[in-house]
């Protein structure tokens, strides 16, 4: 359990089903958890506070009810309000580009995140749903899921990471750009095939299942060596492979410590072992 007050967020439930274990659930499902201007913000407030909280160690990270991971970004008169806002054509464009990178610094939230995050797809996972998959470090779909880059089908590229992040993801260009260039729906054995999901399930029930024990694995090892590792991988996808081997040196040397010698203390004496909070 976190000491951490994460009740301020409407827009999310958050529980801790496990030990060192947070499950961030988005909570709109009568809107089939679309993101509104509220939500993005208080999803980027809620990794924020998960990457300094002491008392977790790995997110599952849902969407709430049986219809719907995400259906993207909600399409509302407020929404077209907040872009144009009676301001003159420049100072629209300029408004326009702050809230592109306020919305892609809440997504960028789940990556940047210090602890691992394990996204469990279900349903409807449109647009928005693939920027946020994305980010997360650990996929598991749903059989019934239905992915799709939408961006395309409402007159614009996406811009808040799929573009960036999906190609780095997936085993081909080739399909990355077929899926972005047509918005077509793609299923789960698909998104499999192509590395964007690492299991796949048959029921949402399930994968919360399957995505806790994972969880339940990863809280067990040290916390200085997972989220070291997390940090070096992220680092180094974005690098040549020198830059990423000379900076994981660095990083080593001044991480390397106590949870090592507890690790290899208790392989030797073949005990569980303890790592301090982090």
């Amino acid at each position: 359990m976190s000491s951490v007050n994460y009740t301020q967020f409407y827009s999310f439930n958050l529980c801790f089903p496990a030990e060192f274990v947070a499950h961030v659930e988005i909570n709109r499902p009568t809107k089939l958890n679309a993101f509104n201007q509220d939500t993005w913000r208080q999803l980027r407030e809620i990794f924020h506070l998960i990457s300094v909280d002491p008392n977790v160690r790995i997110v599952i990270l849902s969407g709430a009810g049986d219809r719907a991971f995400t259906s993207g970004l909600e399409l509302s008169p407020e929404l077209f309000a907040m872009l144009n806002g009676g301001l003159d054509e420049e100072r629209a464009r300029f408004m326009t580009r702050r809230i592109i990178q306020d919305f892609q610094r809440s997504i960028s939230a789940i990556e940047n995140c210090s602890k691992p995050v394990i996204g469990v797809a279900h349903g409807v996972a449109f647009g928005l749903a693939v920027d946020i998959l994305s980010a997360t470090d650990i996929r598991i779909c749903t059989s019934d899921v239905r992915f799709s880059v939408k961006e395309v089908d409402i007159g614009l590229a996406a811009d808040i990471g799929t573009l960036q992040r999906l190609p780095k993801v997936v085993n081909s260009l080739s399909w990355c750009k077929d899926v972005v260039y047509t918005a077509r729906v793609f299923g789960a054995q698909e998104a499999h095939a192509q590395g964007f999901v690492s299991k796949v399930v048959e029921s949402k029930q399930k994968g919360l299942e399957v995505g806790l024990e994972l969880a339940k694995v990863i809280a067990t090892k040290s916390p200085v060596a997972v989220q070291g590792s997390k940090h070096l991988i992220n680092y180094s996808r974005d690098r040549t492979i020198q830059e990423g081997l000379d900076y994981t040196a660095t990083w080593n040397a001044l991480a390397i410590g106590k949870d090592m010698k507890d690790a290899v203390a208790a392989t030797l004496s073949k005990s569980k072992p303890q790592y301090g909070k982090l």
